[in-house]
C-alpha cells in the first residue's frame, strides 16, 4: 500500500521550494497552508519574551539591513537557485487546503480525514500536542540550523558569528511539542562563499534541506529511521538586532 504524505506549511517561498523539490520523487497528496500570524500579535509576543529594546533592534535590522543585503545579493540568490534547481512553481490548487492555523480544530479534522502516514512540516508556527496526538503520522521537519546547538532562527548566521563553521548547516528531525527539539534524522553542513551573507545562507540551507528530506522520507517509508545521538549544548536563537549585526560585521566580518 502506498505511503500517504502531506505537507503542512506556512505561506513562505520555502514551502514552494520544498514541494517542488520533492514532488518528482514523492507524491504529496495535499498541502495544508496556514495563515500567517498578524504582525501586531507577532511583535507583541516577541516583546513579551525578549523585551522592547531587543525587539526594536530586531525590527530595525529586518527593515533596513535585510533589505539592503537582499538588494545587493540578487545575483548570488539567482545563482544558488539555478545551481540547485529550486523552483517557485505554483502548488496545484487541487492539492491546496487553507486553514487559519496548524493548531486549529479545522486542521485537526482535515488531518484525521486524510489519515496520512507522513506529515512534512515547513515554515509553520509551533505545532501543539493536540495536533501531534491526533494522528499516527510521523511529523518530520527541516530546520535551518544544526540542532540542538542552534535551535530557533538563523542557525547558519549564528554558527558563523560564533566561529563555529562545523555547525553551520541544516537538520531534518522528527517533530515534538518543543522548539526544534525532536529526534535528529539527518544533519549536514552548507558551504558558504565570501559573497554569501545573511540573506543567502537561507537559500543554501533550503537546497541542502530538500536533499536531506528526501533521504529522511526514504528511511521513514522503509521503516529504517536511525536517530542521531547528539551531546552538544542546546540553545534557542532569535533574530539579530541591528547593533549586534553591525558589531559582528565590523569585528568578525560576518555578513
Amino acid at each position: 500500500m502506498a505511503v500517504k504524505i502531506i505537507l503542512l506549511a506556512g505561506r513562505g517561498d520555502s514551502s514552494k521550494y520544498m514541494f517542488n523539490g520533492l514532488k518528482d520523487e514523492y507524491e504529496i497528496l495535499n498541502v495544508i497552508i496556514e495563515e500567517s500570524v498578524s504582525k501586531k500579535i507577532f511583535i507583541q509576543r516577541r516583546i513579551k519574551n525578549l523585551g522592547i529594546l531587543t525587539v526594536f533592534g530586531q525590527l530595525l535590522f529586518q527593515t533596513i539591513c535585510v533589505k539592503i543585503l537582499f538588494y545587493f545579493s540578487k545575483k548570488r540568490v539567482k545563482e544558488i537557485i539555478q545551481e540547485n534547481k529550486l523552483s517557485l512553481k505554483k502548488i496545484p490548487n487541487s492539492k491546496l487546503i487553507n486553514v487559519p492555523s496548524v493548531n486549529s480544530n479545522e486542521c485537526k479534522s482535515i488531518i484525521e480525514k486524510i489519515a496520512p502516514d507522513i506529515i512534512i512540516v515547513n515554515g509553520t508556527r509551533i505545532i501543539s500536542k493536540k495536533i501531534l496526538n491526533s494522528t499516527n503520522a510521523v511529523f518530520v521537519n527541516t530546520h535551518a540550523g544544526i540542532t540542538p546547538k542552534y535551535r530557533g532562527v538563523h542557525g547558519a548566521y549564528w554558527a558563523l558569528a560564533n566561529n563555529d563553521k562545523e555547525n553551520c548547516g541544516v537538520t531534518v528531525h522528527l517533530v515534538d511539542a518543543g522548539i526544534d527539539t525532536g529526534g535528529i534524522i539527518y544533519q549536514s553542513n552548507i558551504k558558504t562563499l565570501k559573497k554569501d551573507n545573511f540573506t543567502t545562507y537561507t537559500y543554501l540551507q533550503i537546497a541542502e534541506g530538500i536533499q536531506l528530506m528526501k533521504k529522511a522520507l526514504k528511511d521513514i517509508c522503509s521503516n529504517k529511521v536511525s536517530l542521531k545521538k547528539v551531546t552538544s549544548e542546546s540553545k534557542l536563537w532569535s533574530h539579530p538586532t541591528i547593533w549586534k549585526y553591525i558589531r559582528l560585521r565590523i569585528t568578525k566580518g560576518i555578513k
